[in-house]
């Protein structure tokens, strides 16, 4: 199975579709519920709900996923029975997968209730109508690649005593985001000079994202969020509760994190934690969605640019 340990939970729908061709003289007893199994499509309608629940005991890959709702509609056309199946779940993948098994245990149960009569039955033109939900849905696009900085706040990493991982682990990141790392700089746990920079990429070399990672804890030198907090002007509590609530799923010590997040001028200033990991969870937990901040800052309200 594929790992979504590290996906995001979003709404998610999908919508599938498929057809049972039969004779004519079929679709006449199904109407006159005169078949002998009994009522069809009451009988196909359950079957295709139970089904859908069940997806994952079937297609090896497929995750569980506890479906929050799912409808099988079964209507008589010209042709046969067009099942039609749609679900939603607030989780990490998509549905399309269940709605399709929707459709099979559907068009499965009504062959079965029907093969007395017609011999030569056909199920076709199964299919994915529409699906929505996951990061797909919430990205925005950019004429330019955003302008970004990365900044490495520790003392041990500039003076060359320890390898930086945290920085290498954001720029990885970014590698497959709408961005262009075009500044990247390693600064001492100096709370001074960390305030001055961040200014200057703001207001002088008009950076639209910059990125700290290190000083956000508890230590005796982190005083990263103390260094920027005086500079802002709007403090964007929501994406720091989205880090704290995505790495707190994973360990407790993310209660310990003192990250904070806003704008200047027309930048974003987000401050990650100094490990590797906790650089790399709170990238997971953002992105794409926070990049809707920028058509905000230009006046686009909630329109994607």
């Amino acid at each position: 199975m594929i790992n979504v340990s590290s996906k995001n939970h979003s709404l998610r729908y999908a919508r599938a579709e498929g057809i049972l061709n039969m004779k004519p003289e079929t679709i006449s007893v199904i109407k006159d519920n005169k078949v002998p199994k009994g009522d069809v499509l009451a009988t196909v309608r359950a079957a295709g709900i139970s089904a859908a629940k069940k997806t994952s005991d079937l297609a090896v890959f497929c995750h569980p996923i506890p479906l929050d709702w799912i409808d099988v509609k079964v209507e008589i056309i010209p042709q046969g029975l067009h099942i039609t199946a749609e679900a939603e779940a607030v989780w990490k993948t998509g549905v399309e997968m269940e709605t399709i098994g929707g459709v099979l245990g559907a068009l499965l149960n009504a062959y079965d209730m029907l093969k007395p009569l017609d011999q030569n039955m056909v199920i076709t033109a199964v299919r994915v109508v529409e699906k929505r939900g996951g990061k797909s849905q919430f990205v925005d696009i950019f004429d330019t690649p955003l302008k970004t900085a990365i900044l490495v706040i520790s003392d041990s990493t500039y003076a060359k005593k320890r390898k930086d991982k945290s920085g290498q682990t954001i720029k990885e990141f970014l590698q497959n985001q709408p961005v262009s790392v075009e500044i990247y700089e390693t600064l001492p746990d100096d709370p001074d000079l960390i305030r001055s920079r961040v200014v200057k990429l703001a207001k002088e070399d008009n950076c639209d994202l910059i990125i700290t990672t290190g000083g956000t804890g508890f230590g005796p030198k982190d005083y990263t969020p103390e260094a920027i907090s005086p500079v802002l002007d709007k403090f964007a509590p929501g994406i720091v509760e989205r880090m704290r609530a995505y790495g707190s799923d994973r360990t407790p010590y993310a209660m310990l994190s003192r990250e904070i997040a806003g704008t200047i001028d027309s930048s974003l200033v987000l401050t990650l934690p100094g490990s590797s990991k906790g650089a790399s969870e709170s990238m997971q937990a953002l992105f794409p969605g926070v990049l809707h901040i920028f058509p905000m800052l230009q006046g686009g309200g909630h329109k994607s640019v």
